[in-house]
């Protein structure tokens, strides 16, 4: 949740008027989105739904769901949001070529596409989960990891060009037990630390993009 309020505070530093959170998951982040009263809609593909429509989310019944079995297409007409959060998504989809157009479409010209949690391919936390037997990005086949250079050529390839870039996330943030979470605050000071230092940052766990969609 540290890292989900660091991620909020920085697009709200940018005074968005219309969010689109693709691909929502539990909307925490559709959720302190709202908190910083910030006009957020939330989006989801499930596949194998009965019906695509809007839904109130489970965790957060105040929050209105735009469902979809549909992998690309949006729900959205054209030009409706001036930003799009891709939170831990762009990874995960079937399409990205055909994703990343979509997303430009329902984005205004100029608009900003937040990427965050990207999976580095060079993660070493990755690599240790893999050599244990844990999950790590990659294992299903429909997950991608990313370098750097893919990453941009990919967007760029869709006609945005990155603003802004960082490599994120040196320590793992999700450890269980009363322990770590009275470390917590610890390992985020640590975490954000080591993810500053050149060349060590080159194994941090995901990339960071900020995007701006074509002016035409």
């Amino acid at each position: 949740m540290r890292e989900y309020r660091a991620i909020v505070a920085r697009i709200a530093a940018d005074r968005p008027r219309r969010v689109l959170d693709w691909g929502c998951g539990w909307g925490q982040i559709a959720h302190l989105l709202r908190k910083e009263r910030i006009d957020v809609t939330a989006f989801d593909y499930r596949p194998g739904i009965e019906r695509d429509g809007i839904y109130p989310l489970e965790r957060y019944p105040e929050i209105q769901v735009h469902l979809s079995s549909d992998p690309v297409r949006l729900p959205f007409e054209t030009g409706s949001f001036d930003s799009v959060l891709s939170l831990g998504v762009l990874e995960h989809v079937l399409y990205p070529d055909e994703s990343l157009e979509e997303l430009r479409r329902v984005l205004e010209p100029g608009g900003a596409l937040y990427v965050y949690k990207l999976p580095n391919r060079y993660s070493y936390l990755e690599r240790l989960a893999r050599s244990i037997g844990l999950y790590y990005h990659g294992a299903n086949p429909e997950d991608a990891v990313y370098t750097r250079r893919s990453a941009l050529a990919l967007f760029e390839a869709h006609r945005f060009e990155v603003r802004e870039f960082r490599r994120a996330n040196m320590l793992p943030l999700t450890l269980p037990g009363p322990l770590a979470t009275r470390a917590a605050g610890a390992i985020w000071v640590a975490n954000r630390a080591l993810a500053r230092v050149p060349g060590l940052n080159l194994l941090a766990t995901n990339l960071e993009f900020i995007a701006i969609a074509p002016l035409r």
